[in-house]
């Protein structure tokens, strides 16, 4: 017989009250979650599910991604099909006309999403693409009423001004791992190149979406430094990505993770950051596989349809994923968190 490991099961329900209760994780009970066993797995998940719970019920907020310009890229990000040293054959395009822009906007609403998020490829926007984004977003806000996150890059503080007074509602930038290994997947730029254009944008007065990507050969040690710098910057919104290994990339061939460890770090982020927007990202189809419902028992909001330049599961494999967990799609307005 499997032994059952009742002395360790009641320490996960113990941790969310204590999450509850308002005292924070810490760096040690993270490093417990990842290095939980499998057999705990469910009771991680159960205790995992109750702070969710608390703060969000069943709900599920959608997001809908339009890659607005994709490649052309003098980044070297070793986990990007887009970057300059990736030779993955994807399509390459200047930023998105207003056309595409509000078409994607459109597909955004029909498919229930609650916020559209503009991705731009590159190491910033020029002040013509800030202005594009800017006249786009508003004919946005009319037609649609979407909430709008825009991910561009690194960005300076008059520019972030203009997109939060155009009503950008957030911007997205990911740092990705941490401080200690950014540098073994990025040159180009610096993990503080990536604080410093959050800090821009929350001085501009708008919310702060920001996330990592598992799975790239970080250690455990890493993953939480990440999951606590994002705690010290009040981020809003936390997509949490499992690399999705492209071919031609640097990190071609690359499965560290699998669907169980998945979870672990889902549990993570959720415990570290109980009131915040937890959103299963991409690669959570590669990754998770037939566990991704299981996601969403910590997780909160996820991506629908495609990414950038790699494809999702159909929405209607979404909406179906949602209705047979019993819960429950959010759809209209967004107000900004004060």
């Amino acid at each position: 017989m499997i032994p059952v490991e009742a002395p360790l099961t009641s320490r996960w329900q113990e941790l969310s009250q204590q999450v509850l209760s308002g005292s924070p994780l810490t760096r040690e009970q993270g490093l417990e979650i990842l290095q939980s066993s499998d057999g705990e797995l469910l009771e991680l998940l159960a205790a995992t599910y109750t702070v969710r719970r608390t703060h969000f019920g069943n709900t599920v907020q959608l997001y809908y991604l339009k890659n607005a310009k994709s490649g052309l890229c003098p980044e070297d990000c070793g986990y990007c099909s887009q970057s300059i040293v990736s030779d993955a054959p994807i399509e390459k395009y200047t930023i998105a006309n207003e056309r595409v822009l509000l078409e994607g906007a459109q597909k955004a609403a029909e498919t229930q999403a609650r916020t559209y998020c503009i991705v731009a490829s590159g190491r910033g926007p020029t002040d013509r693409e800030v202005d594009h984004v800017c006249d786009v977003v508003q004919k946005i806000k009319n037609e649609h009423g979407l909430h709008i996150c825009a991910c561009l890059g690194l960005l300076k503080p008059d520019q972030a001004q203009r997109l939060a007074d155009a009503g950008v509602d957030r911007i997205n930038h990911n740092l990705n791992t941490s401080r200690r290994y950014y540098e073994e997947i990025c040159t180009t730029h610096t993990y503080q190149d990536r604080i410093d254009t959050l800090k821009v944008a929350q001085s501009a007065g708008m919310e702060l979406c920001s996330g990592l990507i598992a799975g790239m050969g970080e250690t455990e040690e890493d993953l939480i430094d990440a999951v606590f710098e994002l705690q010290s910057l009040d981020v809003k919104s936390i997509p949490v990505n499992f690399l999705h290994s492209i071919d031609g990339t640097p990190l071609e061939n690359r499965e560290d993770l699998n669907p169980r460890q998945c979870l672990r770090i889902v549990c993570l982020l959720r415990l570290a950051h109980p009131d915040k927007e937890i959103r299963i990202a991409g690669g959570r189809e590669v990754n998770l596989r037939s566990m991704q419902a299981m996601g969403l028992y910590a997780a909160n909001s996820m991506f629908v349809s495609d990414y950038l330049t790699t494809k999702g599961q159909t929405p209607e494999q979404d909406f179906e994923m949602v209705k047979d967990l019993g819960f429950e799609v959010v759809i209209g307005g967004h107000e900004m968190s004060a």
